[in-house]
């Protein structure tokens, strides 16, 4: 049976939370057992919106750490940083001289992105999708793990598919959606939100928090009476099925159906379980150098740049280009 070939990328703009985890890093390990992955840091895609230039480098450093501590390993995927593989952007300029502007003005999460960030809605931001479909067609890629945010991302890259092979001849196969298992984990302050960093420090449980920090995050996390219908309520049963061992979350499933639930105990008995859970990951992550990812990052450069030429090398020919 012929593996997939599947493609992620995460952008380096910070710590990753929980939702971070249980939304990608979580499947990007599974998927890697018994396919042919590309794992990447989004770096390219991270510029379009507002960040430091200065601490962009060490960004790139701590989300290769945290791949490798979450479980990922060169000896099953290939990783590598978006940035270190110009064919990327060569094939985005193809592409982008392709795809009508009326495909790109339909896109939903540029409105959202444009609307948050008023004071520098660019380019970039505009033509985000045609560079991630570049990114996900160089490898010749057959499904992609997203969430369901990207469906419209995905339908335009199978739609530049259509476009670029209608006019230069089969080159580039329909990538399927992959949407693996990825809880909707809310923010502890505002849990009608989704957890974000935007949203600040406090609404957020990090992966590398430390214990103690994880301990006053989740004794402040929002929750009602002791019925256990409110959202946040809700959101913390949630993170107690998904952490904590089944019997601890029948216990306080029984509570919350009797009115009886005692939120310090389940915060208490949720914050160990968490602290528990990442251990093996925190403990992985300080023993990780810098010098370390960067061999690696160098080594994944290196395997997903052969595939990268040779596609675009493919391209340039059937466009006329060499």
């Amino acid at each position: 049976m012929t593996k997939e070939i599947i493609l992620s990328g995460i952008q380096p703009t910070g710590k990753l939370h929980i939702g971070n985890y249980l939304g990608a890093l979580k499947n990007f390990v599974e998927l890697q057992k018994a396919n042919d992955c590309y794992f990447f840091i989004a770096d390219y895609h991270s510029i379009t919106e507002n960040y430091d230039s200065k601490t962009k480098p060490q960004q790139v450093i701590e989300l290769a750490k945290d791949f490798l501590a979450a479980g990922l390993t060169p000896k099953k995927s290939v990783i590598f940083v978006q940035s270190h593989i110009p064919e990327h952007l060569e094939l985005a300029w193809i592409f982008s001289c392709l795809v009508p502007i009326s495909y790109l003005e339909r896109m939903t999460q540029y409105k959202d992105k444009a609307a948050r960030q008023k004071e520098n809605i660019n380019a970039g931001l505009f033509t985000y999708p045609v560079l991630q479909a570049a990114d996900i067609l160089i490898y010749k890629t057959t499904s992609v793990p997203v969430g369901q945010d990207q469906d419209q991302h995905l339908e335009l890259t199978r739609e530049i598919v259509r476009l670029f092979n209608n006019r230069f001849g089969q080159t580039f196969i329909l990538p399927k959606t992959l949407h693996t298992p990825s809880p909707k984990i809310m923010s502890l302050l505002e849990p009608s939100k989704k957890m974000s960093k935007s949203l600040g420090e406090a609404h957020c449980l990090y992966l590398d928090d430390k214990p103690e920090i994880i301990r006053q995050k989740l004794a402040k996390a929002v929750t009602d009476t002791g019925d256990g219908k409110s959202q946040g309520a809700k959101n913390l049963l949630d993170l107690v099925e998904i952490f904590s061992p089944k019997k601890t979350f029948a216990k306080f499933s029984r509570d919350a159906k009797t009115g009886t639930l005692k939120y310090s105990e389940l915060k208490q008995r949720l914050a160990e379980d968490i602290i528990q859970y990442f251990a093996d990951f925190r403990q992985k992550k300080s023993q990780i150098s810098d010098e370390q990812v960067k061999k690696i990052l160098a080594i994944g450069t290196k395997q997903a740049k052969k595939i990268a030429e040779k596609t675009l090398a493919e391209v340039r020919k059937k466009i006329g280009i060499s």
